[in-house]
């Protein structure tokens, strides 16, 4: 498994399938496609067996696009936080970019322990993201 050619980014740990999986589906990506992910938030920060490394790759590959930080409780099969990664093979606009999009707040609890986003949560979510992308000149870094 170490010499796999998915794993151009970092070797996965054997233990936890998110970089596995993200990796596989990059390595099928064609050369101008676009992917999405949904992960735990504890992949934005786990150094377990070289997850860092293989997060520090990706970004230095210019892969990763935006980051979504989604709220608890949004998914029936868990109640932890997730985020969505959208990664891009060939980034011809916003080079050495990266958009976080904080919607760890939004959306309403369906009931104690559902939380549902509303249609205006989506657009406002999807308009920022498409909005950065058309006009890169109207949303700069400000450092």
């Amino acid at each position: 498994m170490q010499d796999d050619a998915r794993w151009k980014y970092g070797v996965p740990p054997s233990g936890n399938a998110n970089f596995a999986w993200m990796q596989h589906m990059l390595y099928h990506l064609s050369s101008n496609g676009v992917m999405a992910t949904v992960l735990s938030n504890g992949s934005l920060s786990s150094n377990t067996s070289g997850e860092g490394d293989i997060r520090k790759s990706l970004i230095e590959a210019d892969l990763v696009e935006c980051i979504v930080a989604l709220p608890k409780q949004l998914f029936y099969n868990t109640g932890i936080p997730a985020c969505i990664r959208f990664l891009r093979r060939e980034k011809t606009i916003r080079q050495r970019e990266i958009l976080f999009i904080d919607a760890s707040e939004m959306g309403f609890m369906k009931d104690r322990v559902h939380r549902e986003f509303t249609d205006e949560d989506m657009d406002k979510i999807s308009d920022t993201y498409h909005n950065w992308r058309k006009h890169p000149d109207k949303y700069q870094d400000t450092k």
